[in-house]
Order: structure tokens, then C-alpha cells, then sequence
């Protein structure tokens, strides 16, 4: 294990996080909202804190290991959710555990939040909290995978433990470095593209670039307590809706549309195919059951809910227009169990990724037909590519490992006090990187105690690194030479 070089690419994230709170200190200085100062004195902390590191790591660096590749990321996502919560204190005066669980919600594109009163809180404050989704989203690692190699370092360790989805290997391009540089142009481009469809929506300026940031990243926070909802828009949630979907498709479909100019390889991809129709029949099942429940008066405004807030919990963004938590029958359950299959593999949404459930489904159909046909050999074909046993053990380990924490963290939920439904709620929005949930935790985590949210806090970080990531650290081999 090589700490030193740990330690050196540790202290050169924690720099760059630094630099990026110039950004809320030119805003606060423009609006004079009275928080520069904190984001000041915020910058100084982080950057000496991560020079420091820097400094330990000089001239003792090594090409990084497998090995150093996890325990970089996992420092990475535990020690930036830290540092991110020093504005949170300083500015909003919020406790460590509370500022800890709200950075963390940022980073991770949680969007689960204990801040109240968004509508009058300092807006530079406001876009702190959208930038570190927006961060987040992508991932800072995909950021500096473009940057180590100019550093000595190698960077596809880092992005085989941080990339989300089961197809790790998968590269857009040969070169790890450029498929980061294209895979984050991609992200700044749609990025663009929403603030300006925003704006011409109707919202200010100052919402719709903050509002792109969470919507793109699939984050969900938002400058106001009603969060989009706030709007009363049908314009501005259709552009929520579009970029929602955008951000949980897989990026590498991105790429081909845009390298080849057309719409085919969106179609072509059998995962971002299967998502889209998955959210269609989502779509319409939702608006027939709230229609005939009586919900809303008409079809119309049934279809609008119904495709917002399906979207928005299928991505794993947590928006809302209205609280489906208090929806009729069985519709609250059903969306958060929607948040479970996610977006797809190679995108900013979060859940276990619909190429998982996939080969699942395709795996347990494989299995059914054994049973039939006990000597037929029958390759697990998911489209055209047949999927090696290797992926499918890994997709099956993946969902076991899943299974169990959820479990256990749950069950650890439900200690601190609160009822099944909202502990249930609580570790599935958390480790799903959804935000909202039902009971208690229906609109906030306000209600929930400390040691409730530090629970939450790690599932957030531990569905964002999709389990293995963390539970690879607690196994005893890890830290053998």
C-alpha cells in the first residue's frame, strides 16, 4: 500500500475542491450577501489541509495499485463530504453531524436535506449547495483521472472504483484520459444546455443555472422548499423532465449520438432502450391509477404528476411538484422501489442501474428454461452481446452484497427509533441516492437523530461507490501485503 502516494493525490483533490469555493465567494461578493467571509475562511482550511497532505506525499510518489485505487476513493468520497461541510457551518451554523449529512447528500446527488428555509437563505449559500451536486455528479475522480497522468499517477484504478454501473472496463476510448475529457465536455455542454432551457422557461438566471446544476447531476436540491414545485410551470418542468432522463442515461449513448450526429445509438443501446420504455409504462400505469383513484379531477393534470415525479424518482433525482409520499394506494411504495433500478450504467443517476436488473431478468429466464432443457447450452444474451459468467457473478454478488446491507442498515435505522416505513425509506432514498422518502423522512431528515443521519450518511457514500467500493476495505486481505 502506498500511503505516501495516498496521501499526495488525497491533498491534491482536497486543493481543487478548495478552488472551487471561489466560485460562492465571487457570487457572495456580487450579491453582498455577507457570507464571503466564511467561504474565505472555509478556502484557507481546505487548502491547508490538503497542502498538508500534499506536502506528506512529495517526492515519495508511486504509480498507484488496485489496491490504492479503493482506499483513495473511499478517502476521497469521506474526506471531501468532511471538508464540504465547513461552509455548512460556518454559514448556515448548522451542527457537524447536520453539515456533514448535507454535504454528503451533495456529493453523493442524494439530495436529502435538513436545511429549511431555503426561499431566504443567502444565495450564494444556495449555489454551494447546487455546485457540490453538480461535482458530484460526474464525480471529481472522473475530473482528475483527465489530470494524474500529467501528475505521475495512474488514473484507471481510480475510475474502475468510482465509475458507476457493471461494464467498469468499458471505455469510450482507448485512452482513459480522453474518455474523462469527453465524458465531462459531454457534462458541461448538457449542463449549458439546461440553464439555458431554464431560463427561457422562466426562471431568473440565478435559479436556472443553480437548478442545471442538480438537474444534469440527477442531485435534486433546490434554491426553494417547494423545490420545483415553487415554479407552477409546465415549461420549466418539461426541461427538468428532458435533462432528468439525459443525466440518467448512459453517457457513452451520448457520446455516439453526438460523435455521429444522429439519435439512433440511443435507441441502438438496449440499456438506455429498455429505461426508456421502463419509464413509459411507469408513466402511464401511475397517471391511470391516480386518475381513477380520484387524485386529480382530470387526465391531464395526472399525466403531468405522473410523468414528473416518475422521472424524478426513476433517475434518482428527488425534484418534486408535489409529495407523492401522500399519493394514494400503493403508488408511494411503488416509486420507491422504482428508485432501486435507477438509471442506467454510466450516468450520474443513482439506484443499482437498469443493466443489472437486466441481465438479472435474462439470468433468471436462462435458469427457467434449464429446467426444460437440462444439456442445452445457453449463452446469456443481452441484445446482441453475450454477457460472460464473470459479469453475470458480479452483477448477482453485487445485488447480494446490496440486499444484505440494506438490511442491516435498515434494521441499525430502526434502532435510533423510527418506525419500518420510515427506516425502509430512509436507507432506500439513501443508498439510492434518491433524497425523498416516505413517513418521516417524507420531505427532510430533520426529525431524524444523529446517529440516524451518520447511518444515512453511509449509505449515501456506499450506494454512490456502489457498495464494493467500501465493503472491499472491511476484508481482511485488503490489508495484507
Amino acid at each position: 500500500m502506498h500511503f505516501f502516494t495516498i496521501s499526495r493525490i488525497v491533498g491534491i483533490f482536497s486543493m481543487g475542491f478548495g478552488l472551487t469555493l471561489l466560485v460562492p465567494i465571487m457570487v457572495s461578493l456580487w450579491y453582498q450577501d455577507g457570507e464571503a467571509e466564511h467561504f474565505i475562511a472555509s478556502l484557507l482550511i481546505v487548502f491547508l489541509f490538503g497542502f498538508s497532505l500534499w506536502l506528506l506525499g512529495l517526492r515519495r510518489s508511486k504509480m498507484l495499485s488496485v489496491r490504492d485505487g479503493f482506499l483513495v476513493v473511499a478517502l476521497f468520497w469521506a474526506v471531501l463530504s468532511s471538508l464540504a461541510a465547513i461552509p455548512f457551518i460556518l454559514g448556515a451554523h448548522l451542527s457537524f453531524v447536520d453539515a456533514l449529512f448535507e454535504a454528503a447528500s451533495g456529493f453523493t446527488t442524494t439530495g436529502a436535506t435538513v436545511m429549511l428555509g431555503l426561499d431566504s437563505m443567502p444565495r450564494s449559500l444556495l449555489l454551494y449547495r447546487q455546485e457540490i451536486q453538480w461535482f458530484g455528479g460526474m464525480g471529481l475522480i472522473v475530473l482528475a483521472v483527465a489530470i494524474l497522468p500529467m501528475l505521475g499517477i495512474g488514473g484507471m484504478q481510480l475510475y474502475r472504483a468510482e465509475a458507476p454501473g457493471p461494464m467498469k472496463e468499458e471505455k469510450m476510448t482507448p485512452r482513459m484520459v480522453q474518455t474523462a475529457r469527453y465524458l465531462w465536455g459531454i457534462y458541461v455542454g448538457l449542463t449549458i444546455a439546461c440553464a439555458l432551457s431554464y431560463w427561457l422557461a422562466g426562471m431568473g438566471l440565478f435559479d436556472a443555472i443553480a437548478h442545471s446544476f442538480s438537474t444534469v447531476s440527477t442531485g435534486g436540491f433546490s434554491t426553494y422548499d417547494a423545490s420545483l414545485g415553487h415554479f407552477h410551470s409546465p415549461a420549466i418542468e418539461s426541461v427538468a423532465v428532458f435533462f432528468m432522463l439525459a443525466g440518467a442515461i448512459n453517457f457513452t449513448a451520448h457520446f455516439l449520438a453526438w460523435r455521429r450526429r444522429r439519435l439512433m445509438p440511443y435507441w441502438q443501446d438496449v440499456e438506455v432502450r429498455t429505461f426508456l420504455l421502463f419509464v413509459l409504462v411507469l408513466v402511464f400505469a401511475v397517471s391511470v391509477v391516480l386518475r381513477i383513484s380520484g387524485e386529480y379531477g382530470s387526465l391531464p393534470p395526472s399525466l403531468r404528476n405522473a410523468v414528473f415525479e416518475v422521472v424524478s424518482v426513476v433517475t434518482s433525482t428527488g425534484f418534486g411538484t408535489v409529495d407523492f409520499s401522500a399519493w394514494p394506494v400503493f403508488l408511494p411504495t411503488l416509486l420507491i422501489f422504482i428508485s432501486f433500478v435507477g438509471g442506467c450504467g454510466g450516468s450520474t443517476a443513482g439506484g443499482m442501474k437498469v443493466m443489472r436488473v437486466i441481465v438479472m431478468s435474462h439470468q433468471a429466464l436462462r435458469e427457467a428454461r434449464r429446467l426444460i432443457h437440462p444439456r442445452m447450452v445457453l449463452p446469456l444474451r443481452v441484445g446482441d452481446r453475450v454477457i460472460s459468467e464473470r459479469t453475470v457473478e458480479a452483477v448477482w454478488g453485487f445485488f447480494s452484497a446490496y440486499v444484505f446491507v440494506f438490511i442491516v442498515l435498515m434494521l441499525l435505522m430502526m434502532a435510533t427509533g423510527l418506525d419500518q416505513v420510515s427506516a425502509f425509506s430512509a436507507i432506500a432514498t439513501s443508498m439510492n441516492n434518491l433524497g425523498p422518502g416516505l413517513g418521516e423522512v417524507a420531505s427532510n431528515f430533520v426529525g431524524v437523530s444523529d446517529t440516524g443521519k451518520m447511518i444515512a450518511v453511509f449509505a449515501m457514500i456506499l450506494g454512490r461507490l456502489e457498495v464494493f467500493t467500501i465493503v472491499v476495505l472491511l476484508m481482511p486481505d485488503f490489508w495484507r501485503d
